[in-house]
């Protein structure tokens, strides 16, 4: 499992959110910022209280302007025992940067996650799935194991990065909240029901081939308390299979870079499509 913290990485104006009517060009949208604090205030506490009923430890991305703005709380979540993963220093995309920038940009969340924590992340999430042509090489040279910013595949992989392994735990988009929830005429009982079947379906190919299921959360969606019901009933469901391995995604990662020999090799260019802007120096 994951769950995003994000609240106070968002631009104060143009976040999408539950206020539709868009705010006018050069004023704050405080409305919609609102239900960014709501994440911090009420979301995320909710979330580290069912994670603590049901004995799972996840991982949480965290924006380092959130970590910045919302210090106690993202200290308050290493201390319960999840990992604390990078994902930028703020709600922006980064694929644009150039090499050095973007290293600039990816290390300086890492700094706010350090200080706070007394962490270090090795593990990345970039705003909105989307890495850039350098980013795995960067991560790589500054001590990351491995990226979740890949939807190919249901288990973790291993590719050659700089020549040496590096790990990909890839993410969900069906399975997470966002999709789930942002859209007319899904419920949370369809969700439930989802969860249930995407966990059976894993289980049993899990007989024969590495599976690996995420949840992905975030904390101003899932820690509603409706949400947190729904979310209640669904672990307590999957939770009666004493088989299965309910791993922070930095664990996944560690023992797919410790059992090559076991692990899913992919070879994959970082730039596959010819025509578009290459690799920086």
């Amino acid at each position: 499992m994951s769950a995003q913290f994000e609240a106070g990485g968002q631009p104060i104006s143009g976040a999408p959110g539950p206020i539709t009517e868009p705010v006018i060009d050069g004023f704050p949208d405080l409305g919609q910022n609102s239900f960014y604090d709501y994440g911090a205030r009420e979301g995320m506490p909710r979330i580290l209280d069912l994670l603590d009923r049901h004995d799972i430890r996840m991982t949480s991305f965290m924006i380092g302007d959130t970590v910045r703005r919302h210090p106690e709380l993202a200290a308050e979540i290493v201390r319960r025992g999840h990992e604390a993963g990078a994902h930028g220093r703020s709600w922006q995309h980064q694929y644009q940067l150039n090499r050095d920038a973007e290293t600039e940009w990816i290390l300086d969340g890492v700094k706010a996650i350090q200080e706070v924590t007394g962490t270090t992340p090795t593990g990345y999430n970039n705003y909105w799935i989307r890495p850039g042509v350098n980013t795995l090489e960067i991560l790589q040279e500054n001590g990351f194991d491995y990226h979740i910013d890949d939807l190919s595949t249901d288990e973790p992989f291993l590719q050659l990065i700089n020549g040496d392994p590096f790990a990909t735990v890839p993410y969900s988009v069906h399975l997470n909240d966002i999709a789930s929830f942002d859209f007319p005429g899904f419920s949370p009982s369809d969700y439930e029901q989802q969860l249930v079947d995407e966990f059976d379906q894993l289980y049993e190919e899990g007989a024969t081939r590495r599976r690996m299921m995420t949840i992905g959360l975030h904390d101003r969606i899932s820690g509603h308390p409706s949400r947190v019901r729904a979310l209640d009933r669904v672990l307590s469901r999957l939770r009666e299979r004493e088989d299965v391995w309910w791993a922070r995604r930095d664990e996944i990662a560690r023992w797919t870079l410790d059992h090559p020999e076991a692990a899913l090799w992919v070879d994959r260019d970082p730039a596959p499509v010819s025509g578009l802007p290459g690799r920086s120096a």
